[in-house]
């Protein structure tokens, strides 16, 4: 596991809390919460729905505040995180009038690119990965699967050292979700990118992940730490290996004590 003292982490997350006022209530999202992420890991978040998951990424993104504790990326504990990360929630919220090729550019646009360079960047990504052929195209037109690919590479673009997942292939197929898989793992070795991934589905973040962490229910805090010791680059099949297979038992009974059937 990292130790948070380190200056090879991407984001360090110490003692985080989060509180909402409702009325004369107080809802605590978030306990007392650590979390690391290192230079180049992949690293998820699994717990039970409405756990305060996307409230810690509202935070690391810098779109929300804590109540109390801090965030560093990169050591920068004071600085604004609005900016230093690609963010990419589950549904892929491409502009409809825009093609395949001007939704990958906006983040670059986001970031005042010249119109010329952004339009260049945005053609060889999508020539590298095998998506040229759509570059014109509508998102209207597109399948579901095409359509996390481009914003998948959007978020890339806008950032591509380090991301934040929200469950990107929630919605998809299952069949697409293992496609999409494969394919963001391809994704990030060529940009040696660091994520931060949440997701529901137990044997997709084994498949990805260097670290889990596994949340209790809300307010959240961290149950375990999982470390996947399975070889890069992984592979589907690699879920049938019988370390995987344990690591999936392990992770299902501790999510069913949060929330029993």
């Amino acid at each position: 596991m990292h130790d948070p003292q380190k200056d090879d982490l991407k984001l360090v997350v110490k003692g985080v809390t989060r509180t909402f006022s409702a009325g004369r209530r107080q809802l605590e999202a978030l306990a007392p919460l650590d979390l690391t992420v290192g230079q180049g890991e992949f690293v998820s978040l699994i717990g039970p729905s409405g756990c305060g998951k996307s409230t810690l990424f509202n935070i690391v993104a810098g779109v929300d505040t804590p109540t109390t504790g801090a965030v560093a990326i990169e050591g920068d504990w004071q600085g604004e995180r609005a900016g230093k990360v690609g963010y990419m929630p589950q549904q892929p919220l491409l502009l409809p009038w825009r093609t395949a090729e001007e939704n990958v550019m906006l983040g670059l646009d986001v970031r005042r690119v010249p119109q010329k360079e952004a339009r260049q960047q945005a053609h060889e990504l999508l020539k590298r990965f095998g998506l040229l052929e759509f570059a014109d195209s509508y998102p209207a037109t597109l399948s579901g699967g095409m359509r996390q690919r481009i914003a998948l590479l959007r978020t890339i673009l806008f950032n591509a050292s380090f991301l934040l997942l929200d469950e990107p292939f929630g919605a998809l197929d299952a069949l697409t979700r293992i496609t999409l898989q494969m394919w963001l793992l391809d994704l990030l070795e060529s940009f040696h990118s660091s994520v931060l991934f949440i997701t529901h589905d137990v044997r997709e973040a084994i498949l990805l992940s260097d670290r889990i962490y596994v949340l209790s229910a809300r307010p959240a805090s961290v149950l375990r730490i999982v470390d996947v010791d399975l070889p890069r680059p992984r592979r589907q099949q690699m879920l049938a290996e019988a370390r995987a297979v344990e690591l999936e038992q392990e992770l299902i009974l501790l999510l069913m004590k949060e929330q029993p059937l």
